[in-house]
């Protein structure tokens, strides 16, 4: 997998670079040498500035992993503006003069792009309200309150500063009970720690709950659920809890990471074993995976996150093939799953058409 993401990754250098070097203002005032040094630099920017950061680099290697991670987004608003440009020329052999200057063009679409990407990252995340009704909720809960958030990705490019403002948001909902949905931390343990003032902000009267996401494993999975516990959050990992009598919780561990060693694995009816039969259940999965499996276990209610719903279109479109069911809410048989599009943003701080969003859930008894 390493292999072909730097085989892609390069490719996607050569392309842009080598097309780039075709548009008439940058072959008549870059040396090419220049061009391609360039390209060298930022290559491995964003791998390099992740290294450094998790061996506790500091400033430095956060400034070179906020550079690498903005050229992420960068690159790939230009690889997408520049080939729909060659696709549009044939790859040059039918506008043969013309198209170096439409190169240029697409090269400043590329900039307006990110441009606007990077303003709506940075706005506050909408609020996305729901109701749900579930079968068995006990009479308590009708009309009870969740607020859900999912791929915070706070700690290493996401700071103390957003993350309280985040918590203020939430708090401000005045939920009954608080999800985090996974990918939930981020960084080096040191910025990791520094996040759990904020999280024990975070309190509701059922409980704040989270599961682990796949950054989580990327992150040391055990360290980054013991920042989370020592908040006050309860992290369920393939187990489930009651929250109060009649209504059940349950927490699975990030699937896109497990399936690869285990495909076959039922791990959502795992998490679910022995829960009292007739109780209402909520399941938290980062990933929208086995989701007939929940409806079939008598799941009322999935929440999940992972897809930002592609976070930079047109990126959505290919998150799509690999989850259909990519954001908003689904019926599964009579289970509801909702796929949120995250609450924060990984890699490059940009977002485009997709504003970053909390979610809103009533609970009615149906």
């Amino acid at each position: 997998m390493l292999l072909i993401f730097l085989a892609v990754w390069t490719a996607m250098h050569v392309y842009v670079f080598s097309r780039s070097a075709s548009v008439p203002f940058i072959r008549e005032h870059v040396p090419k040498w220049v061009l391609w040094s360039i390209a060298v630099i930022l290559w491995p920017t964003y791998i390099v500035g992740r290294i450094l950061s998790q061996f506790g680099a500091g400033g430095i290697g956060h400034a070179i992993e906020y550079l690498g991670a903005t050229w992420i987004g960068v690159l790939f608003f230009a690889l997408v503006c520049l080939f729909v440009t060659d696709v549009a020329t044939g790859f040059g052999f039918l506008l043969p003069r013309l198209a170096p200057t439409l190169r240029g063009l697409a090269l400043l679409v590329a900039a307006t792009f990110v441009v606007i990407a990077s303003v709506q990252a940075v706005r506050p995340p909408v609020l996305r309200e729901y109701e749900v009704q579930m079968r068995n909720l006990p009479p308590e809960s009708d009309g009870m309150v969740l607020v859900v958030a999912s791929d915070l990705h706070v700690g290493a490019l996401l700071g103390t500063d957003w993350l309280g403002a985040r918590v203020e948001d939430i708090q401000a909902l005045r939920p009954d009970l608080i999800i985090l949905a996974g990918d939930i931390v981020e960084g080096d343990e040191q910025a990791q720690r520094r996040l759990v003032p904020f999280f024990h902000s975070l309190s509701a009267p059922l409980g704040v709950w989270a599961v682990t996401g796949n950054h989580e494993y990327y992150n040391g999975v055990d360290r980054s659920v013991r920042v989370l516990e020592d908040s006050g959050i309860r992290v369920l990992r393939d187990r489930w809890a009651e929250a109060r009598p009649g209504l059940i919780i349950a927490g699975v561990d990030d699937l896109t990471i497990r399936r690869r060693a285990a495909r076959d694995t039922n791990f959502v009816q795992q998490a679910l074993a022995s829960k009292p039969d007739g109780a209402a259940t909520i399941l938290m999965s980062h990933t929208p995976l086995q989701t007939e499996q929940a409806a079939n276990a008598g799941v009322g209610l999935m929440l999940s996150g992972h897809t930002h719903n592609g976070q930079i279109w047109p990126f959505t479109y290919l998150v799509q093939l690999a989850f259909p069911r990519v954001y908003g809410d689904y019926k599964v048989g009579d289970m509801t799953l909702i796929v949120c599009r995250g609450t924060g943003t990984w890699g490059p701080r940009m977002r485009l058409w997709n504003r970053s969003e909390l979610l809103r859930i009533r609970l009615r008894r149906t």
